[in-house]
């Protein structure tokens, strides 16, 4: 791929979302309250951005995020940019195939467009803070349908086309301002194998056209106390589809799944972002655990071509146990290095 950053192998990373800080926010599950609001928002977001930004760097990550702390949702921020979208009047819907997990979401109420350059002002911010490489994450096609009441196509498919669309024309943007590493969140596609069959392959191929930076697919469970991680809905199927498709990587939970690493061996030649720590409200483990997974990785996937990460992001802890488990990232992706 051109313009790929340069990372050392085994590169430490997160999969995209800080915790806010209480100042700033309050958080019920994946929505965040802003407890600022007007012209003194703008100003406490630019602030909370900038401080995860250093943060990252003072951890001593390889690639960084923004921390999405301008995001109250990681769907609907993107989704606040596109016509034919209502986020104010939301219809409950339950969402990712779990029982009893209803939602309000945003309503579907005419042709879906992008109408202006939604992150790129975000990314523009975050590379002023920062030479280190940047990684932006947007929501998928296939989670966009999941996490929408529609109300105007009548036809998934149809919906997902024009979302990849927009989405298109947003990460094109993202691109030509300097995004190093481009993530498309799928936890929908995860669960939802058959849909991916349908029009979600071929949904995150339109959003990848003319994209030539590194980019990933995030496949993961949801995150912590979401409920039920639903690992009846295995990797491989999903990933021999996906593997026809022109994405460059994919980033897949381990940690929480217990997944054997073997299961990459299908996915010779991509970027794996490997989920080596428990992104939710538990212990950080021991160095040599962590590092023992990762190395099972390197048995099936090259070096240059390894990321780690945690399975999730990591909004729903506490600042300090976020901290930890991104220092553990790096000094655990160090000692693998030492070793290699």
């Amino acid at each position: 791929m051109t313009g790929a950053p340069v990372l050392p192998p085994v590169a430490a990373t997160t999969v995209g979302s800080f915790p806010r800080p209480a100042w700033l926010a309050t958080r019920d599950r994946s929505d965040i309250t802003f407890r600022i609001q007007g012209e003194l928002l703008d100003e406490a977001l630019d602030d909370a951005t900038a401080e995860v930004i250093h943060e990252q760097e003072r951890l001593g990550l390889d690639l960084l995020t923004d921390g999405e702390q301008r995001r109250p949702n990681f769907i609907n921020h993107i989704l606040g940019g596109m016509d034919g979208i209502d986020l104010e009047e939301r219809r409950i819907k339950t969402i990712r195939r779990r029982v009893g997990n209803e939602r309000l979401v945003p309503r579907v109420v005419g042709r879906v467009r992008r109408r202006a350059p939604i992150a790129v002002e975000d990314l523009r911010f975050a590379r002023a803070q920062t030479d280190r490489p940047l990684k932006m994450a947007v929501p998928g096609p296939v989670t966009v349908v999941d996490t929408t009441f529609d109300e105007a196509y009548g036809d998934e498919a149809a919906l997902a086309t024009d979302v990849a669309a927009a989405l298109n024309e947003e990460l094109l943007d993202l691109q030509a301002a300097g995004c190093d590493v481009i993530q498309i969140d799928e936890p929908a596609m995860t669960r939802y194998h058959e849909k991916a069959a349908d029009y979600g392959v071929k949904a995150l191929d339109r959003c990848l056209q003319g994209i030539t930076v590194p980019t990933f697919v995030h496949l993961c469970y949801g995150y912590p106390g979401s409920g039920g991680l639903q690992y009846e809905y295995e990797y491989p199927e999903l990933l021999d589809m996906l593997m026809d498709t022109a994405i460059g990587g994919f980033s897949l939970e381990f940690t929480r799944s217990n997944y054997d690493p073997a299961i990459l061996r299908r996915c010779e030649g991509r970027l794996i972002m490997f989920g080596s720590v428990d992104p939710g409200d538990t212990p950080a483990d021991p160095l040599n655990v962590v590092v023992g997974r990762i190395r099972a990785a390197l048995e099936h996937v090259d070096p240059k071509n390894l990321v780690i990460a945690p399975d999730c992001g990591l909004m729903t802890i506490g600042r300090e146990l976020a901290r930890e488990k991104s220092r553990l990232l790096v000094e655990a992706a160090a000692e693998v290095r030492r070793t290699l």
